[in-house]
């Protein structure tokens, strides 16, 4: 065969061009991945307030001593974590439901669902008075037996217990919680829910006491012995006498040590500040800095976990907008921090929440009223007000229309979704209920759904 070295040659040269030109793309992606990791991390540093991208970086929920916020009355220990997160799971703690039909039927996590972000699988959390779990809680509803003012549902959509340890005071209202924002509130620690700070504890313990009367749970002899809690609060409290070891304060104690633990930082992102630049996306990372720079995301999710113990108006819509039960036009929840002050400068600013783990989210705001992730990006590019008693001229002056073309509105999107998110939550789950209820919901409905016998 005749071999023609002028073909020969010219495809040498085109095979040597052609690696070349791999080479050099390779090297102009290293050199951009390299910039936009530059960038990222400067734009991180200039947003925290230690002036470090590390600031970001979420705490270690094994390491209970550097958990941050904690109340230096409960130290946490392994066995007050364990005996919060079995109250938190057990039906069992249902002992005051208004009706037998719903005794020991739900628990904490019925209203947070733990696949669900861990918030209710619906628009509105219901306890008390409700059957069924379907698909992450979608599916519970009203029992015909309950009036509609006996139920035991809030007129806000609840806040995730996720990252809990880096609030102060809790609620949307942040009403809990005898330190921090709420430091010089006393005159308006009044009425049945807000007294409990007189006790002096952090927003966590503050809440978990008025809470568990509020949801008709209670710490009584058949939970002691019957269901073997007693044991648990021996080893949990040993330190507390008996006459005053299995109470409300006590097991509020043993939920704020649980709640504190359960921490997203096996999130990628969080894998990306320790120094993994691949743990993340290239689109991510845009998304990242469109979140910290011209997103202006910071300027209310300031904290580690995206939160802010600020209160801001955003004039989103209320839940009774949307037909929820028990709430109406008037139900003072609607108010946000106004509920807590009774001050008008204070009505419809609501307390900014955390952002990890957005993707488990089924509603967002504190009305449930919006449903997706866009749908929560698209709110916040206009900045206009949708609930008819929030005139736009009381919108909080940090939340201003914001221009991001499609592209940068799905990296920012990507980030929140897919950055931000943690996978691995169900290392926080029990395998089963000290009692061995089905959780988190033990109604005859609900363990048919869930295929729990």
């Amino acid at each position: 065969m005749k071999v023609n070295f002028t073909q020969q040659k010219n495809w040498i040269k085109l095979m040597a061009l052609a690696g070349s030109m791999i080479l050099w793309s390779q090297c102009q992606r290293e050199v951009v991945s390299a910039n936009l990791d530059e960038e990222l991390l400067a734009a991180m540093a200039q947003s925290a307030p230690t002036g470090h991208a590390d600031y970001y970086i979420l705490a270690d929920p094994t390491k209970t001593d550097r958990l941050p916020n904690q109340d230096p009355h409960n130290t946490i220990t392994p066995a007050k974590i364990k005996l919060g997160q079995m109250i938190f799971f057990d039906p069992a703690l249902a002992q005051l439901s208004k009706k037998q039909e719903c005794y020991e039927t739900y628990s904490c996590s019925t209203c947070h669902v733990p696949a669900a972000g861990f918030l209710p699988g619906r628009a509105q959390g219901i306890a008390d008075g409700a059957s069924g779990f379907g698909i992450l809680g979608s599916y519970r509803e009203k029992l015909t037996t309950y009036q509609e003012d006996e139920l035991d549902a809030q007129g806000v959509r609840p806040l995730s217990i996720m990252n809990v340890t880096y609030v102060t005071n809790t609620l949307w209202s942040g009403l809990f919680g005898a330190h921090k924002v709420n430091a010089g509130t006393e005159d308006y620690w009044t009425d049945e829910l807000s007294k409990v700070n007189h006790l002096g504890y952090e927003g966590l313990e503050s809440q978990n006491i008025e809470g568990m009367v509020l949801h008709r749970m209670e710490v009584n002899e058949r939970v002691l012995n019957t269901h073997g809690y007693r044991a648990y609060f021996d080893l949990a409290f040993p330190d507390v006498p008996e006459n005053n070891r299995y109470n409300y304060q006590t097991a509020s104690f043993a939920l704020g040590s649980y709640l504190r633990t359960v921490i997203t930082n096996e999130a990628p992102f969080q894998d990306y500040l320790k120094g993994n630049s691949e743990a993340i996306t290239a689109r991510q990372k845009q998304g990242a800095l469109i979140f910290f720079t011209k997103a202006r995301c910071t300027t209310c999710h300031n904290g580690p976990s995206f939160s802010n113990m600020e209160f801001h108006a955003l004039g989103t819509a209320d839940m009774y907008q949307f037909g929820g039960l028990n709430t109406s036009a008037s139900d003072p929840r609607n108010l946000g921090r106004g509920l807590f002050t009774g001050q008008e400068i204070d009505y419809y600013r609501f307390k900014v929440p955390q952002l990890y783990n957005l993707k488990d989210y089924r509603t967002f705001f504190h009305g449930s009223s919006k449903g997706t992730i866009a749908d929560v990006i698209d709110f916040k590019i206009k900045a206009v007000s949708e609930n008819p008693n929030v005139a736009q001229d009381r919108l909080s002056p940090r939340f201003r229309p914001v221009d991001l073309s499609v592209q940068e509105k799905e990296a920012l999107i990507d980030f929140l979704t897919n950055a931000l998110y943690d996978p691995y939550m169900s290392r926080y789950v029990p395998d089963k209920t000290q009692s061995g209820a089905c959780f988190p919901n033990n109604d005859e409905l609900s363990r048919y759904q869930m295929g729990c016998n």
